[in-house]
């Protein structure tokens, strides 16, 4: 397949490794060292890599700058099967492993990752857009979640129990489930695999992961790291699997009863057709979807601390995180106040490539999100919405080729339309509240979504209103911090 590109590129833009274009940001080195190839192949079954010599081939392009990075090949329907019956053979050993031996590999592969830090984030923020710290902060999500399956790995405890009948013990014991399917979104490219793959792992379970087709490279480049220490240990093929492809992929996997478990990561709508397919084979679906996560922000909070949440929350990573902070519910006696705090710092926020330093900003995923970002500020505005500040999408020399926006600060009532939708961009809508905070509560569980929520308050019985059972009803609720990011499993209505 690398032959078949290298024959297809014009001489005068080929550079060494069949990868493409100048390369400001050092990404052609990035690229070896990871053994991500110029025509990459569209699936792994741990050390092993194959696929139809005539596939369907994705060129995938940086977000930053519209300059390619390599190709992959997408997994036909024989490939499907292919990788399915290696991980259905593999699970039949790996389940009798014992569980700190499983956990012992996980710990390998953490030290390679470890090994491979640097590059990997460099790669992740190249190929999804987001900042180098961003990128890096990822791979050692990645890091820690191996030290936390390690530890796991010998604590995988049942228990014991009297029976009503004499001279009998009952015993709980959890067992292997079996082959796991891992359906990652292009946001976190490869912190979604590794909490998935590496706890499935050491509890003896087999995993085969479907990558956003989005975002791809990261997955082989992963992949890649990991084969040495499949290779160092004898691990079968089977046990680690990475298919590429289309929603056709996942839709397979879904449908498998040899799969009876999928984990998918994505939108809503994605996860609404995954749920049904697999509930109706009655198989398990762990379903990670999106947010429309509010700040409730009372005259008790601390303003300096807020601020600072409220802006990281809304910008970083383009507002393209399932907990990026959409909506900030403000008491009416501090409204403007803080509205002018945040129209402050909006016109500064620095905007660039992810991989300049001073970045805070990077580009969107594709021209579809762009297009999406401006949809819902034409849409909102015609429902009453202020545009306060931003909204432009960005051109000029500084931001060839990419997809940048300006961040957009939008005053609106929460019953638009608009602001009852996600849009997986960075808009911040600002609504006034006024009463007690149990209004504020109420305004912010008023949209169909949950996921993460979040309060700003000195005020200790607000605080507590806010955590209750008739507080908010979202899984992750926030005192005195934002809404991004997550460290625990959550489980909630919406």
């Amino acid at each position: 397949m690398k032959q078949a590109l290298e024959q297809e590129t014009p001489a005068d833009l080929a550079v060494p490794g069949g990868h493409l274009h100048a390369d400001p940001h050092g990404l052609q080195d990035v690229l070896r060292q990871l053994g991500v190839e110029a025509d990459n192949a569209a699936y792994a079954t741990g050390r092993t890599w194959g696929g139809a010599p005539n596939a369907e081939r994705r060129v995938i392009n940086a977000p930053a700058d519209g300059q390619r990075i390599a190709s992959v090949a997408f997994a036909t329907a024989a490939d499907y099967e292919t990788v399915v019956q290696a991980a259905t053979e593999a699970f039949k050993t790996w389940r009798l492993v014992p569980a700190p031996k499983r956990g012992d590999i996980v710990r390998q592969i953490g030290n390679k990752l470890r090994e491979c830090k640097e590059p990997l984030g460099k790669l992740v923020s190249a190929e999804m857009g987001k900042i180098l710290q961003e990128g890096l902060g990822e791979v050692q999500e990645m890091i820690d979640i191996c030290d936390f399956a390690v530890g796991l790995s010998r604590q995988l405890h049942g228990f014991t129990m009297h029976s009503e009948r004499p001279a009998h013990r009952m015993y709980d014991q959890y067992q292997p489930l079996g082959v796991v399917g891992i359906i990652s979104a292009f946001n976190f490219p490869v912190a979604v695999w590794s909490w998935n793959a590496m706890l499935a792992a050491v509890c003896g379970d087999v995993s085969i992961w479907k990558p956003s087709e989005k975002t791809p490279l990261t997955a082989v480049a992963v992949q890649h790291i990991i084969k040495s220490v499949l290779a160092d240990n004898d691990i079968p093929e089977g046990v680690f699997n990475l298919i590429i492809g289309d929603a056709t992929i996942g839709a397979a996997l879904a449908a498998d009863r040899r799969v009876p478990l999928v984990s998918a990561t994505g939108s809503t709508r994605m996860g609404r057709k995954v749920g049904e397919v697999v509930g109706a084979r009655l198989g398990r679906a762990l379903l990670e979807l999106g947010g429309n996560n509010a700040i409730v922000v009372t005259k008790n909070a601390d303003l300096n601390i807020a601020i600072r949440a409220i802006v990281f929350g809304a910008v970083g990573t383009a507002g393209q995180r399932c907990t990026s902070t959409r909506r900030v519910i403000i008491e009416d006696s501090i409204f403007e106040d803080v509205k002018q705090r945040l129209l402050a710092v909006y016109p500064k926020l620095p905007i660039g490539h992810p991989l300049q330093e001073g970045t805070l900003v990077g580009p969107l995923i594709d021209a579809a999100a762009v297009a999406a970002f401006t949809g819902a500020l034409e849409k909102v505005q015609a429902e009453g919405g202020t545009l306060l500040t931003g909204g432009e999408v960005l051109s000029g020399a500084e931001y060839a080729g990419g997809h940048y926006v300006r961040p957009a600060l939008v005053e609106v009532e929460n019953h638009y339309a608009t602001v009852q939708e996600e849009t997986f961009a960075p808009i911040l809508y600002l609504i006034k509240y006024s009463g007690d905070v149990q209004n504020a509560i109420d305004l912010q569980n008023d949209v169909r979504q949950g996921l993460s929520s979040s309060i700003f308050t000195l005020n200790m019985r607000e605080a507590e209103a806010f955590l209750a059972a008739s507080g908010s009803d979202c899984g992750i609720a926030n005192v005195n911090i934002g809404t991004s990011g997550a460290e625990m499993s959550t489980v909630a209505a919406k």
